[in-house]
């Protein structure tokens, strides 16, 4: 999928989201749709988790 297509399906599940459970329930869904990327490209490949990790614990910085 295109990366317009992607951001247009995420849209729409965040708006859906919105109209049925509200700012609390677009919250949620926005937390689980990043939760499901992350995990997604760690899984693939494309995304070093002990890098993030490090990151995150200012242990090292981008160059």
């Amino acid at each position: 999928m295109s990366p317009a297509v992607t951001g247009t399906a995420a849209g729409a599940v965040l708006a859906l989201a919105a109209l049925a459970f509200g700012f609390g329930g677009f919250l949620l869904t926005a937390l689980f749709m990043g939760t499901g990327a992350v995990l997604g490209r760690a899984a693939q490949g494309t995304l070093d988790v002990g890098a993030v990790m490090d990151a995150l614990r200012g242990k090292r910085s981008s160059p």
